[in-house]
């Protein structure tokens, strides 16, 4: 749920800086100054928008790669219990033939004596 909730928080995030960006560009589009000073004021929003994004998306993909990395550990301690238990049903199952085996020869001895 966690995940989810931080996936969710990053898309409202980004979606109000592209709104705000959005707005900031129609306001400087309507602002009663010279073109030349617009565009300026355009350029320079621009690349401070550039830069902040930038940033998100670098955030976003040091989250993403900790997730994926967290992902990894996990599954590698899954693989390393299934390993553990494995051996142990294999050791367990393995004994059960021996006592099976070890009751059948009592068994058979049992049944010899009884039948001379």
């Amino acid at each position: 749920m966690s995940e989810e909730k931080n996936n969710t928080l990053i898309v409202g995030s980004l979606m109000l800086i592209a709104g705000g960006i959005l707005g900031a560009g129609a306001a400087l589009l309507f602002a009663p100054q010279s073109g030349k000073k617009t565009r300026r004021d355009i350029k320079k929003y621009v690349r401070r928008a550039k830069n902040e994004a930038e940033e998100m998306v670098e955030d976003f993909t040091d989250k993403v790669s900790d997730v994926v990395d967290s992902l990894n550990d996990r599954t590698q301690e899954i693989l390393e219990r299934g390993k553990d238990i494995t051996q142990d049903v294999k050791k367990d199952l393995l004994k059960a033939f021996e006592d099976g085996k070890d009751r059948l020869e009592k068994e058979r001895t049992r049944l010899a004596k009884m039948l001379g």
